[in-house]
């Protein structure tokens, strides 16, 4: 039983001391970062502290024991994760953000089910390798395999996507979710394996012949779903905009969490290696060096402003959602894509502001291996192959849209 459930009769805790929570654990998953990355996720001992904590509760609705606080309190606390170990904020965000969407477009039965287990953990994907869908009596029997299901370590369910074909002929996506029983994940991620992000476990699933109730199968439509008068199976459940379920912004904004967290903790390290000498003459030390003031104030500047961006895009995202409820117009498509267009460029300020970080250390304090710029760095370099992290095709959907062209990406 999670910390929320226990003292959810009493006194919950509130956005800051959860995001304390979080970073009073900071030096400790800095500690473990070569434990982790040998992992390939972390450890039983920092899942027990997220779930102790109540981390994985932040999302999860009150009426199956979470907290249901806000999306901005749930990224300030994966910026916080983040900032200790970019890859573990990467897996516990991608682990935990899910209770999001399913609650808000999994009817009531899927939820009853799938909130019995404290915490509900539940990797997802969208891109089945290879996945075969056989309609039958009450559901569907699941057959594939997925890849890149980043924070699988302490799922308790996987939500993969697949494709069903219509009586048309036609295929569309829907998306499923299974118990752990159902699924097999693959020892495929780790260190050694990619350049970076190594703890974020992004391994491999497969699932053989499950049968999936019909009542845990939605059409994969989140991105572009018209409420109508009624809202998301969610909000209607939970009568909270929380669950209207938009994912265009909330998706990217997962991802620019990471590069947040390490751009701020690449700010940490510059200010700590500001103590060492300046490696060209004059040689003094580097926090009297008209060169590094600058390029120090350049990392702490595209850091900070990259957190208060990504934040205030999310605050917007939220005040839209809340503005609906309040009988206002209904938060769009390209509302949603306009927002995460903000992101966008959060994460391009916190790309920055690793690179000039890494890039003006020194290699003693950036280039060698095991330091931690050059992990923060690697990290970022892996970010920047996810599809997520393709910024131009990202800003040129947005253009399309506020043109009043199709949604494509």
């Amino acid at each position: 039983m999670s910390l929320t459930q226990q003292t959810s009769a009493t006194e919950a805790p509130t956005s800051d001391e959860l995001v304390g929570r979080a970073r009073a654990l900071r030096e400790r998953l800095r500690e473990l970062q070569p434990e982790h990355a040998k992992l390939g996720t972390y450890s039983p001992e920092i899942h027990e502290a997220f779930t102790d904590a109540g981390l994985y509760d932040i999302l999860r609705p009150k009426k199956y024991g979470g907290l249901e606080l806000s999306l901005e309190a749930y990224f300030r606390v994966a910026i916080e994760i983040s900032r200790g170990d970019p890859a573990v904020g990467w897996s516990w965000e991608l682990g935990s953000s899910h209770a999001y969407q399913f609650s808000s477009h999994f009817p009531e039965r899927a939820q009853d089910e799938a909130f019995a287990s404290a915490p509900f953990v539940s990797a997802s994907r969208a891109f089945p390798q290879k996945a075969d869908v056989t309609e039958a009596d009450g559901g569907y029997w699941l057959t594939g395999r997925w890849d890149y299901n980043s924070g699988c370590t302490y799922s308790t369910h996987f939500m993969p996507v697949a494709l069903i074909t219509q009586e048309d002929g036609s295929k569309k996506p829907y998306m499923f979710i299974l118990p752990r029983k159902d699924f097999t994940i693959i020892d495929d991620w780790g260190e050694g394996r990619t350049i970076g992000l190594h703890a974020s476990s992004s391994n491999s699933i497969e699932i053989e012949n499950a049968f999936v109730p019909a009542y845990n199968v939605v059409p994969f439509n989140f991105k572009d779903i018209e409420w109508g008068t009624d809202g998301t199976p969610g909000y209607q459940l939970h009568e909270n905009p929380l669950y209207l379920g938009r994912t265009s912004s909330i998706f990217i904004a997962g991802l620019t969490q990471t590069m947040v967290g390490a751009a701020l903790a690449s700010m940490d390290e510059y200010e700590r290696l500001m103590e060492r000498g300046s490696s060209f003459p004059p040689r003094v030390p580097r926090a009297e060096s008209p060169e590094y003031q600058l390029w120090y104030g350049k990392v702490v500047s595209l850091a900070e402003a990259s957190q208060t961006l990504l934040l205030g895009a999310i605050h917007e995202f939220e005040e839209r959602n809340q503005a609906w409820v309040d009988g206002g117009a209904e938060f769009t498509t390209a509302d949603d894509v306009r927002v995460r267009g903000q992101i966008v460029q959060a994460a391009r300020l916190a790309q920055e502001a690793i690179e000039v970080a890494f890039s003006t250390a020194g290699t003693t304090s950036a280039g060698l291996a095991g330091t931690k710029l050059g992990k923060y760095y690697l990290d970022a370099a892996m970010y920047r192959t996810h599809i997520g992290a393709q910024h131009d095709v990202l800003l040129a959907s947005l253009g399309r849209v506020l043109l009043g062209q199709p949604l494509t990406m």
